[in-house]
């Protein structure tokens, strides 16, 4: 029996609503002072290459290391594109493993960006009532999966303190906009010790672990 128009309407949008929430959002950042090769950028377009596996569709973003463009992008891509999950990594020079972030502060960004811009007031939201946004993704447990995850060559450690920049700054607007479906990761730079494929299977392997939780599977 062949299906009525509004009916056929009808399952396009279930079907339009069911590929929105397999949407993944990881975003890297650009070039900055002492690394004009952003790990995480190159990190981030290797992971787009090896995928997450299943029906995921990962979408991919630079996010320029810039306070005012920053606040910009993020709200834009959570409205565009309504993401299962939304992942921001960023590099880090002191970190030697995949690093989780569990949280993230709306103040102290006293560091000036790239284009010589702080944010009004020192703060990621003025309105915000929120010092600190904590995310809902449990991230021990993430790191527990991927340290016991076969052939990996990089582990990941948990961290409570993201810097006070735009890696700090842009989770911020990330949890304000849902704490349950945001999460930040730190790489180290790139040969220090492990390959971009290297990290780019270690944030595999996160992210598929997150999307565990953020689907509700044990």
């Amino acid at each position: 029996m062949t299906q009525s128009f509004p009916n056929k309407l009808k399952l396009i949008k279930i079907m339009a609503d069911h590929s929105k929430k397999q949407c993944v959002v990881v975003t890297g950042f650009g070039p900055f002072e002492g690394h004009q090769v952003n790990a995480s950028w190159e990190c981030v377009k290797e992971l787009e290459k090896i995928g997450l596996g299943g029906k995921i569709n990962i979408i991919i973003c630079e996010i320029p290391v810039a306070y005012k463009k920053a606040k910009s992008i993020i709200p834009a891509l959570w409205e565009k594109h309504n993401p299962l999950l939304m992942v921001h990594v960023g590099v880090s020079g002191q970190a030697s493993e995949i690093t989780l972030e569990t949280l993230a502060h709306n103040d102290g960004y006293l560091r000036p960006d790239v284009e010589s811009s702080m944010p009004e007031d020192c703060m990621c939201i003025s309105d915000s009532c929120h010092e600190v946004i904590q995310s809902e993704i449990d991230m021990n447990q993430v790191c527990q999966k991927v340290n016991q995850t076969r052939d990996l060559k990089v582990k990941s450690v948990v961290s409570d303190d993201p810097g006070r920049y735009l890696c700090d700054f842009t989770y911020f607007l990330s949890l304000h906009q849902d704490k349950s479906r945001s999460a930040f990761i730190h790489v180290p730079p790139l040969q220090k010790p492990y390959t971009v494929i290297d990290l780019a299977l270690g944030l595999q392997a996160s992210i598929q672990a997150m999307l565990c939780q953020v689907n509700g599977v044990k």
